[in-house]
């Protein structure tokens, strides 16, 4: 969910200048007339409790009613946010914002490197090769050439041991099925080798180039009420056809588990990462790839525990893992005395400090770690423990890094609230940094400063946000302030770069950015406090933060937006049915709001470590009924301006949640703000998203903003 310059550029002038102060709130005026919404008679019993479902026939993506619905749904929001004056040029300010050059981290395969590059405005990045970094590459594959409107895009990209050969997957207007196709590197042609089906994988090569491993599903549907599971690892030899793809591991027995490869740097073993859902306990499978017919042995079993591959040191294994150790650390595994007991403590855990990743590179461990949810750096010598700090600027992030064992340089991204990605070269002897890029943007940084904030939550639990807001204009009362929030799923939320929010800190809003219960920041035991009977601690630690703003004067409640995507969306819409009061405006995206039913559609059941199951437990159902949005709309009740985002082609969370959400919510609403449902067509959950529409959505988010806080004057920072 993550993350110089041109001289002070006119962009906040120029803002200032285009739009014109408003009048003062327009949602006090009546509320668009949206679509009345038929019910139906379904209702579940869970325990003995009765549950309506009235608006279960919007589950029918491909119905010619929900159709309808949605269409007439899109017009009312559509009219709404035309009707904002500002929102041209709202967009115009956006598209400059986003236009500049940005690259990702180089890895080198022989004497090639491959990277990803974006020139500013195109819908997709495009990858490049070259011989050096020091010289221009030439474009090896653009996905911009693949679909007239963006909506292909590339995921996993991998080029072969040596880089004579690049393997790609290629997604569908959002979706997360995708198909791999492999390039000839030299002259840029695909080979006849297709592999469909593929989904939530990466590519991993043999060390003899000759083919690659992947993940796939036996259960090939792609209807969003379809349970998507059996996940499979194979392997495609180049030049035979799929169906003669030789299967690796499954557990027909465990159709709940998934597999995912990776290949040691030597090329003698296949590591393979066993995951049950999204629960962050994991196994550890290996086989020899030495031996011809070697079988796979389970090295580490039990999911009681992350255990995460780093690389493999001649029979020795480099593991990540927080089993007795909340923070995470690394352990040494002796491939010919693998029990427990005889496992080697490498990088201990570190107090304050939660470890996030880790890869050998130049004989060193070199590990990431998070402080207050921003990125610190250390490069440890395996043998010995000796530690050396890697000096980051600031609050930032650490994005992807890439090194191998017999490289000196380590080449990593880091990023901020305020500026976009550079790219770093590290030496890993002297540990001197040399800039490969870094981005010359329309956006001036140096006006913006970010503070890391703490508000107590209901138990008292310190709760980290971090505040972005114009240099020497303390945000006040007056001040529209959007507060973000995830709070899920293992998932860190750290100081991260977009051209949106730059957009928004130039209308004059400040942007606050929640450190939740549920995230990955503070390690296992924080992760834990925001799942299954616990996670209503999520909630309150979203509301602390919201009402620390308001409290300490940054912001009213007039002015305060909340805003969250996916597990975020799930955030927005329970706090925002538990304290409808709190907010001047809402805008939950793609989210998972029916809790009662997640379960049964797609990939949805892999979400039970966080949230558990209605229909497992008395105390489980009781837990979801009770913040389920779409199920705690209370009829009567004054709710905020609310913009529902979502997306008809996202087989993640499957656009009914968003739906039956509106739903309810608009017919629940007894005050005059509007509630108000935008649906992206040929879109999916949000990866691969053309920059256009991206541009697009944005526009409008700002532009729903911008006239439900009634904002009354632009730039005034």
């Amino acid at each position: 969910m993550p993350i110089p310059r041109l001289p002070r550029c006119c962009g906040f002038v120029l803002m200032s200048s285009l739009i014109p102060a408003c009048q003062g709130p327009s949602t006090s005026s009546a509320p668009p007339v949206t679509p009345v919404t038929q019910r139906g008679p379904d209702v579940d019993t869970y325990f003995g409790t009765p549950v309506p479902d009235p608006y279960r026939w919007l589950e029918d993506a491909d119905g010619a009613e929900t159709a309808a619905w949605v269409a007439a749904q899109n017009r009312v929001t559509r009219a709404w946010i035309d009707a904002v004056p500002e929102r041209e040029a709202i967009e115009a300010r956006l598209r400059a914002l986003w236009n500049y050059e940005r690259h990702g981290v180089p890895r080198r395969e022989g004497e090639r490197w491959f990277y990803e590059r974006n020139d500013g405005l195109q819908n997709q990045p495009v990858w490049y090769v070259t011989e050096s970094l020091d010289a221009p590459g030439r474009a090896l594959l653009d996905p911009n050439t693949l679909s007239q409107d963006g909506t292909r895009s590339v995921g996993d990209a991998t080029p072969s041991p040596g880089g004579a050969l690049f393997a790609y997957s290629v997604a569908e207007a959002g979706s997360d099925w995708e198909t791999v196709h492999v390039r000839d590197v030299e002259s840029g042609t695909d080979l006849e080798d297709r592999v469909d089906w593929v989904k939530f994988s990466n590519t991993a090569w043999s060390s003899d180039g000759g083919g690659f491993y992947y993940s796939t599903f036996a259960q090939r549907d792609t209807r969003s009420t379809a349970r998507l599971e059996g996940q499979e690892l194979r392997y495609h030899r180049l030049g035979t056809p799929q169906a003669e793809d030789r299967l690796v591991c499954a557990r027909p027995d465990e159709p709940e588990w998934g597999f995912s490869a990776e290949v040691s740097d030597d090329g003698t073993l296949l590591a393979i990462r066993v995951t049950r859902g999204t629960d962050p306990r994991t196994q550890l499978f290996v086989q020899d790839l030495v031996r011809p017919n070697a079988r796979v042995i389970e090295l580490v079993t039990g999911f009681d525990a992350e255990f995460e591959f780093v690389e493999k040191s001649g029979r020795t294994l480099y593991v990540k893992t927080d089993l007795d150790a909340p923070l995470k650390r690394i352990v040494a595994i002796d491939l010919a005395r693998p029990a427990r007991e005889h496992w080697r403590e490498v990088v201990p855990e570190r107090p304050g400090r939660t470890l996030v990743a880790a890869l050998l590179a130049g004989g060193q461990l070199v590990c990431s770690y998070l402080e207050d949810a921003h990125s610190t750096l250390d490069v440890v010598a395996p043998e010995d423990g000796a530690r050396r700090a890697v000096e980051l600027p600031g609050l930032c992030t650490l994005g992807a890094f890439a090194g191998r064992p017999r490289e000196r340089e380590l080449r990593f991204a880091w990023s901020s609230f305020t500026q976009p990605a550079c790219i770093e070269r590290l030496d890993l002897e002297t540990l001197a940094r040399r800039r490969w890029t870094a981005p010359r943007t329309a956006f001036d940084p140096a006006r913006y400063v970010t503070t890391l904030e703490f508000a107590a939550s209901r138990d008292g639990t310190r709760v980290p946000y971090f505040l972005t807001h114009a240099v020497g204009a303390p945000p006040g009362p007056a001040t529209p302030c959007l507060l973000y929030g995830y709070g899920g799923f293992d998932v860190s939320i750290t100081p991260e770069f977009s051209p949106a929010v730059m957009g928004w800190l130039e209308l004059g809003g400040s942007y606050a950015s929640a450190v939740l219960r549920g995230g990955g920041e503070y390690g296992r035991a924080w992760h834990a406090a925001g799942t299954g009977l616990t996670k209503q601690n999520t909630f309150d630690d979203f509301i602390a933060c919201a009402e620390h703003l308001v409290a300490s004067g940054r912001t009213s409640v007039a002015k305060l937006a909340i805003h969250g995507r996916s597990n975020g969306g799930l955030l927005v819409g329970a706090v925002l049915n538990q304290r409808p009061e709190l907010f001047g405006a809402a805008v939950p995206g793609v989210g998972v709001l029916d809790l009662l039913r997640y379960q049964h559609f797609t990939i949805g059941w892999a979400w039970e470590s966080d949230y558990g199951l209605s229909d497992r437990s008395q105390a489980e159902f009781a837990a979801l009924h009770a913040y389920s949005p779409v199920h705690t709309t209370r009829a009567g009740t004054h709710y905020p301006a609310t913009l529902i985002t979502t997306a008809d082609h996202d087989d993640r969370v499957v656009p009914a949640h968003s739906y039956k959400y509106a739903a309810a919510l608009q017919a629940a609403q007894s005050g005059p703000a509007p509630i108000l449902l935008r649906v992206d067509v040929r879109a999916g959950h949000g990866t691969g998203k053309p920059t256009a529409a991206r541009i697009e959505e944005w526009a409008d988010v700002w532009a729903f903003l911008w006239r439900a806080l009634g904002q009354s004057g632009a730039g005034q920072t």
